[in-house]
């Protein structure tokens, strides 16, 4: 059997776990293909498995990767599209640190018109767990006001751009100066820099969110419920800061709330395929005629995966990084 380079988690810890090694290339087996991979994009997730946090579902490979983008290089029994020589970005269950991968053909999508494979590499987790989150759980339409909390990161970029270009209002918040202007330059109506300003208070004053998409949890969950305009809706998706608040839930009674809220990882292949065939539909026509675009930040070596993880825990990083296979 045919070998590959890859990248381990030798043990939990920090950056420097992260380890090259080599092992067999797997094989596909019904519904899936091998995805001979280009680039591989860096997500919070990786961080949190690397640290011994974030188990791979049962079934999945050890290795971290959530995503990816390549060519098909074999497929397995009762797959029809994509073919072998197909140029794809894919969801993937784990593995994307490798040179080689195995994925649910129905979890792959065409590279789309005018973007390359490093940029395509960087679509599929954040754009799935956005739209899946935002518009499907969350229901944003509209003239509908949104907040999205970590704006210059991957998910927030995304969720800027989609939100903007469907009508919504979108508020951010950021650290930096300079994180703010690049929220401001991707469609939000005002960036919040929440070292200087009170989130809370500057949407209560605009009427409150009817939609906040949080990744920070702890101490923000409560705010966020403030945040919240009548009948408004909070979508947690991570824990950066911890998953337990203390809440007044007759708040939420009162004022016929929702707090909601999914990870996209252990969801089964046919949600996450319907995930993928409303992208398809939805915004793949949009990545393709240019109206929207990943923001790239910083490309790794697949060796260099530990320096690619301390970039993204030091959240220094406007949009995303990719590790070049």
């Amino acid at each position: 059997m045919k070998s590959m380079r890859v990248i381990e988690i030798s043990k939990p810890g920090g950056p420097e776990v992260l380890t090259p090694a080599t092992r067999p290339v797997p094989q596909p087996g019904y519904g899936e293909v091998l995805i001979r991979l280009a680039y591989t994009g860096v997500n919070r997730p990786d961080a949190l498995q690397r640290a011994g946090m974030y188990a791979p579902p049962k079934g999945a490979s050890d290795l971290p990767g959530l995503e990816g983008a390549g060519t098909v290089v074999a497929v397995g029994p009762g797959v029809a599209t994509p073919e072998v020589g197909a140029e794809v970005c894919a969801l993937l269950p784990g593995g994307g640190y490798a040179e080689q991968v195995v994925t649910p053909a129905a979890h792959c999508l065409p590279v789309p018109d005018g973007l390359d494979l490093k940029q395509a590499a960087c679509l599929p987790e954040t754009f799935f767990t956005v739209w899946s989150n935002v518009f499907m759980r969350g229901g944003l339409t509209g003239g509908e006001r949104f907040l999205i909390h970590g704006g210059s990161s991957g998910i927030g970029t995304t969720a800027i751009q989609l939100a903007a270009h469907f009508g919504a209002r979108v508020f951010a918040t950021a650290g930096s100066t300079e994180k703010c202007a690049a929220c401001e330059r991707l469609g939000a109506e005002r960036a919040i820099n929440y070292r200087e300003e009170d989130f809370v208070d500057i949407l209560k004053a605009e009427g409150g969110a009817d939609l906040v998409l949080d990744m920070v949890g702890g101490s923000y969950i409560p705010r966020n419920i403030k945040t919240l305009a009548d009948e408004g809706r909070l979508v947690q998706i991570a824990f950066l800061e911890g998953p337990k608040a203390e809440v007044n839930f007759a708040e939420i009674m009162m004022r016929r709330l929702v707090v909601t809220g999914s990870t996209l990882r252990p969801q089964s292949v046919a949600a996450k395929a319907a995930i993928a065939a409303e992208l398809r539909e939805h915004v793949w026509p949009l990545l393709s005629s240019g109206r929207i675009a990943p923001v790239m930040d910083e490309t790794f070596s697949l060796e260099h995966a530990a320096k690619a993880h301390e970039r993204m825990e030091s959240s220094t990083h406007i949009g995303k990084i990719v590790l070049e296979v």
